[in-house]
C-alpha cells in the first residue's frame, strides 16, 4: 500500500510523511526535490508520481483558493483514479468556496474520500509566513483582528494518518478548529506570555502586507494571492467552533496556549 503525499516537505506532508514511516508503511514525497519529482504547475510529473500508488494525502500550494487550483485537483484526481488510487484525503480550508468546489470533485471521484476542512494554522506562527513577523514583535495583517479558532498541524497530521491507514473514515468531512477563539491580538498575546517578549498584532492595507510579503521573498503573485484571501476568509465567517478533531481522533483539540510554551524557544532565537 504505497502512498503518496503531496506536499511531503510541508507543514502538514513532512507531519504526515513521518508518521506513515514510523508505521513501516512505503511512503513517497510528493514534491519538486523528490524522485520522481512531482509539482503541481507541472502535469507532465504526475503520472509517474501515482505509479504503484493506492492512497493519497491531496494537498495543494499554495492554497485550494488560488486561481487554478481546482482545476488542477480535478485533472490530478481523474488521473490518480484512472491509474489505480483507491482512497483521497484532500486538506481543504474553512470558508473558501473555491476550496468546496475541490471538495466536490473529491466526493464524486469513485475513490474512498476523506475531507479535512481546517482552520488557521498554529505554526504558521512558528514556521510559515508569519514567523518573521513574530522575530520582529509585530504580526501585519490585511484583515479585521476578528475571532479565529487556530488549529494545531499535528491534529491535522494525526487526522491525515488515521483516514489514509484505518477503517471508518471514508465519506467523513471533518470540520477541525482549535479548542477556543482567538483574535490575531489575542494569539499575539499568548505569544507574550510564552515568550516574556513583547508581540503585537496591527492591522495593514493590502498593498502593504504584499510589499512586505515580497521583500521577505514571496512572489508577487503569491504575496497578492495571500492578502486576497486573508481579506476574504478573515471577515468573521470562521468565527465559530467545530468538533472534527474530536470526530477524527477520539479526543480534543489541542490548546494554542500548549502551542506558543512548546515552540517558546522558536521565537526567542
Amino acid at each position: 500500500m504505497t502512498i503518496l503525499v503531496l506536499g511531503g516537505t510541508g507543514k502538514t506532508g513532512r507531519r504526515i510523511a513521518d508518521r506513515l514511516t514510523a508505521l513501516d508503511l512505503p511512503v513517497r514525497i510528493g514534491s519538486r526535490s523528490a524522485t520522481p519529482a512531482f509539482g503541481w504547475d507541472d502535469r507532465s510529473t504526475w503520472p509517474q508520481a501515482l505509479d504503484g500508488v493506492t492512497a493519497v494525502y491531496l494537498s495543494y500550494y499554495p492554497d485550494l483558493a488560488m486561481p487554478g487550483a481546482y482545476d488542477d485537483i480535478k485533472a490530478f484526481t481523474e488521473l490518480a483514479v484512472g491509474k489505480g488510487v483507491r482512497r483521497l484525503v484532500l486538506l481543504s480550508g474553512r470558508g473558501e468556496p473555491e476550496a468546496q468546489a475541490s471538495e466536490r470533485t473529491v466526493q464524486e471521484s469513485g475513490a474512498e474520500w476523506t475531507i479535512l476542512r481546517c482552520s488557521w494554522f498554529m505554526q504558521n506562527f512558528s514556521e510559515g509566513h508569519l514567523l518573521d513577523q513574530v522575530l520582529e514583535g509585530v504580526i501585519a495583517i490585511p484583515a479585521e483582528d476578528v475571532p479565529e479558532p487556530f488549529l494545531d498541524v499535528d491534529d491535522i497530521a494525526e487526522a491525515a494518518v488515521a483516514a489514509l491507514t484505518e477503517e471508518g473514515h471514508a465519506g467523513k468531512l471533518y470540520e477541525m478548529t482549535g479548542p477556543r477563539l482567538l483574535t490575531f491580538a489575542e494569539a499575539a498575546q499568548e505569544l507574550s506570555t510564552a515568550t516574556g517578549r513583547q508581540i503585537v498584532s496591527v492591522q495593514v492595507t493590502r498593498e502593504e502586507f504584499v510589499a512586505a510579503a515580497v521583500a521577505q521573498g514571496a512572489p508577487q503573485e503569491e504575496a497578492e494571492g495571500l492578502a486576497e484571501m486573508f481579506g476574504e476568509i478573515l471577515d468573521g465567517r470562521n468565527a465559530h467552533l467545530n468538533d472534527g478533531v474530536r470526530q477524527a481522533l477520539g479526543r480534543p483539540a489541542r490548546d494554542f496556549a500548549d502551542f506558543a510554551r512548546a515552540n517558546a524557544k522558536v521565537w526567542t532565537r
